[in-house]
């Protein structure tokens, strides 16, 4: 009896793609936490720069 319930593995790779993917976004959510700031610093650059370029053409 205890080995027919250890063989039942249907949904044991639903359960470890599962896993990896909460893993996956822990790290992903991690990352943004601590460069998110820095990202958006650049995109706020960029912006300036391009619209200070654009007052700058006559």
């Amino acid at each position: 009896m205890l080995r027919s319930f250890f063989a039942h593995e249907e949904g044991q790779g639903l359960v470890e793609y599962a896993l990896i993917l909460v893993l996956v976004s822990v790290v992903v959510m991690g990352i943004l936490l601590t460069l998110g700031g820095q990202v958006g610093e650049v995109f706020e650059n960029i912006s300036n720069q391009l619209r200070d370029n654009n007052n700058a053409t006559p």
